[in-house]
């Protein structure tokens, strides 16, 4: 039972999570050798002000558009 968990900015739509889905699981499941049904994927969306990059929030570095 191989488990994925990504873990990313939150705004991404959820044709792209199906996306990175299903290519993570399809790769995963080839190279493993294992069956797709057994692979699991967990996406966490964190918010840009719970995220750190170089000593700054990601909401000061990566401001929403006004």
């Amino acid at each position: 039972m191989p488990i994925i968990r990504i873990e990313m900015l939150e705004g991404r739509s959820l044709a792209q999570k199906r996306e990175l889905t299903e290519t993570f699981t399809r790769e995963l499941a080839r190279i493993c050798g294992c069956k797709p049904e057994g692979v699991f994927v967990v996406i966490d969306e964190v918010n840009k002000d719970n995220w750190g990059v170089g000593g700054k929030l990601c909401a000061d570095l990566y401001p929403d558009p006004k």
